[in-house]
């Protein structure tokens, strides 16, 4: 279910999907509870809502007439996939290598995945059965992690009580 919505606050309109408890407002930012706010279509299609939304804000500005004469909105939008140019060829035109471009948004996309040398010497600890010292900073160095980076960690933990250490070895709290 689509709902077209507007806010009490500010009189934006805009489309909410299901019935969520609360929603906010995309212009001032207001939370309401969206049972409470006023409704002006409710629809299965999201389409239809977008065209009232339009329509709406048409009126608004009187430009109803301006408006009939457009094309739907979702034509308008398959339209808009065949205008311009690509990305590519805009980068190009900036003088962007393209590919070096999406080499460093794919290894921007990895680095943010990847887990902290912190994290990684605490997979250790979970991983490893009573695991030692030695143990740990073995695991945490295949890992990419720097043996004295580990070593500091482990002290760390143990003195924010994260872990405890053992005459076995380290234990997580």
């Amino acid at each position: 279910m689509y709902a077209v919505v507007g806010c009490s606050s500010c009189d934006a309109l805009w489309i909410v999907e299901g019935r969520p408890e609360t929603t906010s407002c995309p212009r001032c930012r207001s939370r309401h509870q969206f049972d409470r706010l006023k409704r002006f279509v409710t629809t299965e299609d999201k389409d239809e809502a977008r065209e009232v939304r339009a329509a709406m804000l048409a009126d608004r500005q009187d430009q109803s007439d301006a408006y009939e004469s457009l094309d739907s909105v979702g034509d308008m939008e398959s339209v808009l996939d065949e205008v311009g140019i690509e990305d590519d060829e805009f980068l190009a035109a900036k003088g962007v290598d393209p590919d070096a471009a999406e080499a460093a948004g794919d290894e921007a996309t990895a680095s943010a995945t990847r887990t902290s040398r912190r994290e990684r010497v605490l997979d250790a600890l979970r991983t490893l059965d009573e695991p030692s010292e030695a143990e740990v900073v073995a695991h945490a160095t295949e890992r990419g992690v720097p043996e004295d980076y580990v070593r500091t960690a482990l002290e760390k933990l143990t003195r924010a009580g994260e872990i405890t250490r053992t005459p076995d070895g380290y234990r997580l709290v």
